[in-house]
Parts: C-alpha cells; structure tokens; sequence
C-alpha cells in the first residue's frame, strides 16, 4: 500500500465514529466510510475498498464478528485488513475475530497517538499485537483438539526451522527476541516469518500465534526454552 490508509469505521455508537474520524483525519488517514452494523460494514468494504476497517464487536443486526467473516471470506478480491474495537481486552470474540483473520484489536479507550500508530501499522500489512497479548488472549480461550488442528492447518509444508520460529513465535517473542534465540539476523527472521505466512495461508503475526496454539505446536502455559538449542546456523 502507497500513501495514507483508507479507512471504513463500524461501530454503533455515533460519537465513537466521529471521534475516531476526526482523529484519523486530523493525521492524514482518509476515512472512505461509516457504518453503524456490521451489514453496513460489509457494504461499506464491498463500495470502497479501503485498506483497513475499524470493526466493533457488538452491533446491533450482523455483529462484528459475523462481518469480519463475511469481508475476509476470500469473496472479495483483496479484502482489506480488521482491528477489532472492544472495552475488553480479554473478550472472548476478539479470539474469535482473530481466528476469523483479523489483525488484533483495540480497547475504545485507546489514546489518539495510540488510534493512529495502529492504524498505520496494521493497514501496512504489519502484526499489530505484541506477540505476548496475543498469547495472553489466546491461552484464555484456545480449544485444541485433532480435528481443529487438521482442519485448520497443515504444519508439514514447514521446514524444521519454520516450525522451531513458529513455536517461539508463539511464545510471545518478539522478532529482535527470536533472533537472539537463533543467532541470525533480524532480516533473516523476517524472512521465515514471511514465509510461515506464506505456507501457512495466513494474513499476519496475531494469526500465527493462534496456530502455534491450535495445532498444539505451543501449549497454554508452556515455553520453548531451550527448544532451539544448539541451532545457530545462519540460515
């Protein structure tokens, strides 16, 4: 994406999205749309193609949820990218909408600095949440089982050292932190993660952490310490 994100805020409170509009405007961010329900929402994305939607949970009618389904179905071409608008930043339909596709989420109480960091990060195709948020969420809800697993991904296509970045990735380690563990380069890290992605039909970082969890590669309540070990080559 070139220039400044375009924007499509839902959510059925008025006032939060003007305030969110003015907000973004005030910073350069163009906001293309409103919607007050999730129909909208879906209307909203299929009308103007923006690059990202600002998607609250609970509407009235078609809920946030149900919308962000329906707009990263793959049924339209280049779906643009969902932060979830919650007041609770441990809600169980935020996991949910992650597990939907959705790159992260944001408590309404978020700072404007905080509102356009965030746009601009997620809308450039860049995992929002902290890898440990994202983890802290998904340990509360995460339901593993066989069928899930085989259903939702095929860890095979991954390399061996795909899967050790994709377990610590899980962990909640951020890229810096993964390269310390694996004694490679930043840019090298990027390009597994990148990768992972890839193989794995996922849109972004907050999605690969849900997998770690659901095919069971990374367990609640556990760590990979140790787990990558004696792998120091500079691949």
């Amino acid at each position: 994406m070139t220039g400044a994100p375009r924007v499509v805020i839902a959510d059925d409170q008025a006032l939060v999205r003007t305030g969110f509009g003015m907000i973004l405007t005030a910073d350069g961010i163009d906001v293309v749309a409103e919607a007050a329900d999730g129909e909208e929402a879906v209307a909203a994305v299929e009308r103007t193609r923006p690059d990202l939607v600002l998607m609250d949970i609970r509407m009235p009618g078609l809920d946030g949820l149900e919308a962000t389904r329906r707009i990263l179905s793959g049924a339209t071409p280049d779906p643009p990218r969902v932060l979830i608008l919650t007041t609770y930043d441990l809600d169980r339909y935020v996991y949910a909408a992650l597990t939907a596709g959705a790159t992260g989420f944001l408590l309404k109480d978020v700072t404007p600095e905080h509102l356009v960091a965030a746009v601009r990060l997620a809308s450039t195709g860049d995992g929002l949440l902290a890898p440990a948020i994202t983890r802290r969420l998904v340990e509360r809800f995460v339901i593993q089982d066989t069928a899930t697993a085989a259903l939702h991904r095929d860890l095979a296509v991954l390399t061996p050292r795909e899967r050790q970045v994709l377990q610590c990735l899980g962990t909640g380690l951020s890229n810096a932190e993964l390269a310390a563990r694996f004694a490679l380069s930043e840019a090298t890290v990027k390009t597994h993660v990148a990768r992972i992605l890839s193989k794995l039909r996922l849109r972004d970082r907050a999605q690969a952490v849900v997998v770690a969890y659901e095919t069971g590669l990374v367990t609640p309540g556990g760590d990979t310490t140790g787990t990558a070990g004696g792998l120091h080559s500079q691949e």
